[in-house]
């Protein structure tokens, strides 16, 4: 009996540091990366860290042990102050004037092999064909690509002459006006383009947030020297913040509706998300379901892109895709208009 108390303790004291790990990724996302860079790493981690708290309520109710208030509160408080992990229905309502909205981050059509098919861009034009989106927004776009799209306007912005790549918004209706924003020191970017669907013109943002750099495939979960790993991403939080900060900046100058997609590199649980969002609906938590994974690091089921609609806007539809044709899978929103 003595060894079982001691067990006890001993997982006591693990649900504990847990739970508390849990509530500072709560709290993070209202402190500035420039202020709190490494432990807005925490950040990431916030997804298994609902589950793991769930587990230890699951474990202390069958133990019959009180025990389970601590993490039930932690995981009722993150309902109230955080972003859901989960979404149990979906929404699929209709407007008389709504306009389709894609972003997917196509990883240079699989140029350089990382998935052994050598029909990955074929395969990633028939599914944009079959789910005929009225606007597309790509990152990490290769000019190689643009022949397999067929739509009657289009802006693409590559990073310089040499490095080929970039992003792309393909549009049904008259762009009217297009932009960039030219992030510094970086191959990540925002650009935009204005719209004229009818009457109505709308603004639409293709973001491609600062990297993380976070690769399950390489070196960086094999490193000895952690402390290296977590200098590196907590000045790439810096650098999102940076970016986010004009992207907030150019988006106050428009008087139009806006809708912002990307790849924002980082979770729902971040500073980035929570400024950029703090305008907009999300069309994830609107009419989403289940996790709306986008990205897979390691099996875990995380959400790092983003479409945002104008609170002025009616998320009437969201879909997330399971196609493996990239590192991220493809996400589109149907938006109400009137």
């Amino acid at each position: 009996m003595k060894k079982k108390s001691i067990l006890l303790q001993i997982i006591w004291f693990i649900n504990y540091i847990i739970a508390i790990l849990l509530l500072f990724g709560y709290l993070l996302p209202y402190f500035s990366p420039k202020f709190l860079s490494k432990l807005n790493v925490l950040s990431l981690a916030v997804p298994p860290l609902i589950f793991i708290n769930f587990l230890f309520v699951l474990f202390w109710l069958i133990k019959l042990k009180r025990q389970f208030l601590l993490s039930a509160l932690v995981l009722i408080l993150g309902y109230f102050i955080s972003t859901p992990l989960y979404i149990i229905s979906s929404k699929n309502t209709k407007s008389n004037d709504q306009i389709r909205i894609m972003s997917y981050n196509v990883r240079l059509f699989n140029e350089y092999n990382w998935i052994n098919d050598n029909l990955i861009s074929k395969k990633i034009a028939k599914l944009i064909q079959e789910e005929n989106p009225d606007i597309l927004c790509m990152q990490e776009f290769h000019p190689n690509g643009d022949a397999l799209f067929h739509y009657p306007f289009k802006y693409i912005k590559t990073s310089d002459a040499k490095k080929k790549f970039g992003q792309a918004i393909y549009s049904k209706y008259k762009i009217i006006n297009q932009g960039s924003l030219n992030f510094e020191h970086t191959q990540n970017n925002a650009i935009y383009v204005d719209i004229l669907k009818g009457r109505d013109t709308l603004r639409i943002y293709n973001l491609h947030i600062e990297s993380l750099g976070l690769n399950p495939n390489k070196e960086n979960f094999g490193q000895q020297n952690k402390e290296k790993i977590l200098n590196r991403i907590s000045q790439e939080f810096k650098k999102q913040q940076v970016q986010v900060e004009k992207i907030i900046a150019h988006q106050k100058k428009c008087n139009y509706p806006i809708l912002v997609a990307g790849d924002f590199n980082n979770t729902a649980y971040s500073w980035t998300y929570r400024t950029l969002k703090s305008d907009f609906k999300d069309s994830f938590l609107e009419a989403g379901k289940g996790f709306g994974k986008t990205f897979s690091l390691k099996g875990l089921p995380l959400r790092i892109d983003f479409i945002f609609a104008d609170k002025i806007l009616k998320i009437n539809q969201h879909k997330n895709y399971s196609k493996k044709y990239s590192d991220h899978y493809p996400i589109m929103a149907t938006i109400g208009l009137d």
